[in-house]
């Protein structure tokens, strides 16, 4: 299966002057926001690392992720198999935000004892290129692992199915490395072993950096198999006799890197015959147009092919793949969000430290996609007494102005903002009917179309609407931030927080 070692490539062994992991100290760092951090222990809880790690009750699980609903489901399998990820978000008490919930089949890990004593095991790592645990759940027969929540969704999207732009070369290297870095801190923390590794597993974090996933550390049962994917791309010794050593992770890390050429998921059999010796631009991503460093490409070819060799021995070290990987980074002054096309991660600062509701979080982390799908969900309950109309108005004109709601709705549901701006306003436009909601929706549309000018309006709008309406002010702290005025963001955002404590309170009574 292997491929001849080439003699432009030979993997550095970590010598005296390395930092001791492959590395010389002069490259310690690819980007500003990529560090190296190879504590065994799991760090203290602070804003630049991952909360410490929790046992959750299933109730707030279940409550995290609306009783597990399919429309939380993150990963790419459906909610009739036995291990799903969910995408849930805490109770504001926590303030943990968005999480990852790994939900197993009953019969998965029938000890209890066993299942936590791993996922303690996991819950020790603590680092930038992983997406930590942060938790679990064992409770009666229920078994859960919670992860740290990566919004920018996984490699296998960005490389396979993207939309709007393929990832570039110098991004590709990027992830390479860091995933490699991943393997090595993990290797270094006494846990070897990763699971079925492949695109899926590589997730991108707010800022856009790529995080390998920390629930490949743990199998997907206590007896289970270590690799679900296709055979042809998984390790020999594991198809001859079911072995999973760390070589095995060394050669799924080889499949990985054909990925990241490729631009498809091509089985190691076809990709080292594809070449034989010729070019490889026969093996380069086409959407990338040329755009790569033939070298470059060679390399990173090279290394996967050492990766995938046969017989396990001779396959190259973490330590080493990483020292090979270090020397081809580029663009480091160019952050990850700005590579791969997505918007840059805001948060408006906070006066007080008081716990903030899913909204008002949603909120303060300028995360557009959460609060479009609050408001999705919060339907039109904040408009009751706002709909006067007298006998004369239920005419046609009242009947085109619902048929013009209804036709903004269905688009907000589809994510189609500048259909929803279209129907939103032909009711604002037709009718005399005032609801705050609708105003409240065409805001977000607004924002998520890069028109804060106008969302400020709407929000404002939805104000004079319903003076004391928490989300409206919520949503004038979003467009505030967005124009370039985060201290009086902050201080709409204070002032919905109070509001909406205000309104809880008085429910109470």
């Amino acid at each position: 299966m292997g491929c001849c070692l080439s003699s432009m490539l030979q993997l550095k062994k970590p010598s005296a002057d390395d930092d001791g992991r492959g590395h010389a100290h002069a490259n310690n760092s690819i980007h500003q926001n990529h560090h190296h951090q190879n504590e065994v222990e799991a760090a203290p809880p602070t804003d630049d690392c991952a909360p410490s790690f929790l046992e959750f009750s299933f109730a707030d699980l279940k409550a995290a992720t609306n009783n597990f609903s399919s429309d939380h489901i993150v990963s790419e399998i459906c909610d009739k198999a036995s291990n799903v990820v969910y995408r849930g978000r805490l109770q504001a008490e926590n303030n943990l935000g968005c999480i990852a919930v790994k939900k197993f089949s009953k019969a998965a890990w029938p000890d209890a004892k066993q299942f936590a004593a791993e996922a303690y095991g996991v819950g020790k790592l603590r680092n930038k290129t992983l997406a930590n645990l942060i938790g679990f759940c064992c409770e009666g027969d229920e078994r859960l692992l919670v992860a740290e929540y990566m919004p920018n969704c996984t490699l296998a999207k960005h490389l396979f199915h993207w939309e709007k732009q393929t990832i570039e070369w110098a991004m590709r290297l990027r992830v390479a490395l860091c995933i490699a870095e991943a393997l090595e801190y993990c290797s270094q923390a006494a846990r070897p072993l990763y699971h079925d590794l492949n695109a899926d597993r590589v997730l991108f974090d707010e800022d856009g950096d790529p995080r390998l996933s920390c629930f490949g550390l743990m199998k997907n049962s206590m007896d289970g198999k270590s690799y679900s994917t296709n055979l042809a791309y998984t390790p020999p010794e594991y198809l001859k006799d079911g072995t999973v050593i760390p070589e095995s992770v060394i050669y799924s890390f080889g499949t990985i890197l054909l990925d990241l050429l490729s631009g498809k998921h091509v089985p190691p059999n076809q990709a080292l015959d594809m070449i034989g010796g010729k070019s490889i631009s026969l093996l380069m991503d086409s959407h990338l147009e040329g755009r790569f460093s033939t070298e470059e490409a060679t390399l990173v070819f090279e290394l996967a092919s050492q990766c995938l060799q046969y017989e396990p021995m001779d396959r190259p070290s973490i330590e080493e793949l990483v020292a090979a990987l270090v020397p081809l980074q580029n663009k480091s002054d160019i952050p990850s969000y700005e590579m791969l096309g997505i918007p840059k991660q805001e948060r408006i600062p906070l006066v007080s430290q008081q716990p903030l509701s899913q909204m008002g979080d949603a909120c303060a982390r300028v995360d557009l996609t959460a609060i479009h799908q609050l408001l999705l969900l919060s339907h039109y309950k904040d408009d009751d007494g706002s709909y006067e109309l007298s006998f004369q108005e239920w005419t046609q004109q009242i009947r085109d102005m619902l048929e013009a709601r209804k036709r903004g709705d269905i688009a907000f549901r589809d994510k189609d903002f500048e259909g929803a701006i279209d129907g939103y306003t032909t009711f604002i436009d037709v009718g005399n009917v005032l609801s705050p909601t609708v105003y409240a929706r065409r805001s977000i549309c607004h924002l998520l179309c890069d028109q804060p000018d106008f969302a400020l309006r709407d929000a404002m709008q939805a104000q004079l609407i319903h003076p004391e309406w928490h989300v409206a002010f919520y949503l004038q702290a979003v467009a505030l931030v967005k124009l370039g005025m985060p201290k009086d963001a902050a201080d709409m955002l204070n002032e919905a927080c109070t509001l909406e404590k205000k309104r809880h309170r008085g429910r109470a009574y």
